[in-house]
């Protein structure tokens, strides 16, 4: 992977991580996602309006895309409903790049090296080293382990769907503020079908917290839909979830949360993971 490409996806992994573990709204999950995704779908038009519009081609890949982080958001929001954080988010977000990288070497038949693999399934390992490992009361129920990995289906999915509308664009910049668009109707949509217009007067106050939230946001996806149009989708998937490392470090700088031998043992993995995918 080139290094420009290397440095930005660890850029907006740190982005992520950043707004998942900084930013604070006192919401349920759900109306959280709801504040997020309507501001960033705000981004979204700025973002059409300020880069060269898309190919045509790239509008149905959009609106799957739209459709496909409508039911993650859903799922993910459903998870946590009955499970803990530290619980649910590695599920989700660590069997994803598997499923990616599966789904685009067996199905899509892109170049994927053995070093590449490799990477994936070390940093993967990593992933789950780093959120599991050495905890005590790990305990899903059948259907809320069932929403998780709904989760991480979603999320390989997307990612692959924005990858290729990202591919066949053109233009990856107004391509990305068109998924935030369609993201943000559809949410929308769905939040006032689910629980009336009164979302409205509940997510406003939080909107200045929010902003920072969806910049971080909006930054961390824009990189990885340009990063998938550059290199390899798999390879890309696994280096953003690079994000539970940095979750780690400012949870032990900012919460002051003990980092535990196993713990950084998986840090060791995902870094050699990284290692890997850059000089696949």
């Amino acid at each position: 992977m080139d290094l420009t490409v290397f440095l930005a996806v660890l850029a907006a992994a740190v982005m992520h991580a950043s707004w998942n573990v900084l930013v604070k709204l006192e919401l349920d999950r759900f109306l959280s996602l709801l504040l997020i995704q309507t501001l960033m779908g705000g981004a979204g038009l700025l973002m059409l309006l300020a880069f060269p519009l898309p190919a045509a081609a790239s509008i149905p890949y959009a609106v799957a895309s739209g459709l496909l982080h409508l039911g993650y958001n859903l799922f993910l929001a459903r998870s946590y409903r009955t499970g803990d954080l530290s619980q649910v988010y590695p599920i989700a977000r660590g069997a994803a790049p598997l499923l990616t990288l599966a789904v685009t070497w067996a199905v899509m038949h892109e170049d994927v090296s053995l070093m590449s693999a490799a990477g994936v399934a070390l940093l993967v390992a990593g992933i789950w080293a780093v959120s599991l490992i050495g905890r005590r009361g790990l305990r899903l129920d059948g259907l809320t382990l069932f929403f998780a990995i709904g989760t991480s289906v979603f999320i390989a999915a997307y990612t692959i769907v924005d990858g290729l509308g990202g591919r066949a664009s053109g233009q990856p910049s107004s391509y990305t503020g068109m998924v935030f668009v369609f993201d943000a109707v559809f949410l929308a949509a769905t939040a006032l079908a689910l629980r009336g217009p009164g979302v409205v007067g509940q997510v406003a106050p939080y909107w200045r917290t929010g902003v920072t939230g969806a910049a971080l946001s909006v930054g961390a996806y824009w990189i990885a839909i340009w990063a998938m149009t550059q290199a390899p989708i798999a390879s890309v998937a696994a280096l953003r979830e690079t994000s539970i490392l940095v979750v780690m470090l400012l949870s032990a700088r900012v919460l002051k949360e003990t980092v535990s031998p196993a713990r950084l043992a998986g840090a060791a993995l995902i870094v050699a993971g990284a290692m890997l995918i850059r000089f696949a």
